[in-house]
Parts: structure tokens; C-alpha cells; sequence
């Protein structure tokens, strides 16, 4: 039986899993998603992706960062001032994530009546 790259192999997850799960998290598809548009400070991207804590957001921006999506540039200046921005690969990634985005948004609706529908026939 052949094993598929998306399934976990013994102890360790796959790599092309792990990235996916990396660029798919519940904050990687929203900062991914925020910095298409423009470059960010900590603060500011914390504010425009609101409900996420700092240590998440951190933990999502260090993540993305290893993988090559998101590129960190400190500025030697006091106070610091750290920007965050998309790599080339990150661009891609968010291109992706976006378009899965916009179709969750135009098709909504017949989620929310599939929905209705299954929790009728559960009731």
C-alpha cells in the first residue's frame, strides 16, 4: 500500500504536512492574509488580525519566518522597531490562502444552509 506525503510517517510528521499545517493554523492563514497587503509592525499586525495573543503571535510570525514566508527586519533604532513582510515564498503562500479565504466568504451561505439542514435532520 503506498503511503501518501500527507500522512504522518512512524514518529515524525511529514515535512510537506507540517508546512501545510504552519501556512494553515488559525493565525498563520490570517497573518499571511494581512501582510499580502502591506508590511506590518508587531503591534499594528496584532491589532489589524485582533484575538491573538502575543505569545501566539509570536510563535506564528517565528514559524512562518523559519519556513521563508515571512521576513523580519529590525531596525537598530531606540525604541526597536521590528517590521514584519512577505518573502517571494510567502506571497505565493498568501495568494493561496486569500483565494481560500474569499471563497469561504462567497460561499458562506450555503454553509450556513447545509448547516441548518444537517442539524434539522440530527434534532
Amino acid at each position: 500500500m503506498a503511503v501518501s506525503k500527507w500522512t504522518v510517517e512512524g514518529e515524525a510528521m511529514c515535512p510537506h504536512r507540517l508546512v501545510l499545517e504552519h501556512v494553515t493554523s488559525r493565525w498563520g492563514v490570517l497573518v499571511l492574509i494581512e501582510l499580502n497587503e502591506r508590511s506590518y509592525r508587531f503591534s499594528e499586525l496584532r491589532r489589524a488580525i485582533g484575538r491573538v495573543s502575543e505569545k501566539m503571535l509570536t510563535q506564528t510570525l517565528q514559524t512562518l519566518e523559519r519556513d521563508g514566508l515571512v521576513h523580519r527586519d529590525a531596525k537598530p533604532v531606540i525604541p526597536p522597531r521590528v517590521d514584519y513582510s512577505l518573502t517571494e515564498l510567502g506571497r505565493e503562500a498568501a495568494r493561496l490562502v486569500s483565494a481560500l479565504g474569499t471563497w469561504t466568504e462567497e460561499r458562506m451561505d450555503d454553509v450556513v444552509k447545509s448547516r441548518e439542514v444537517y442539524d434539522r435532520a440530527r434534532t
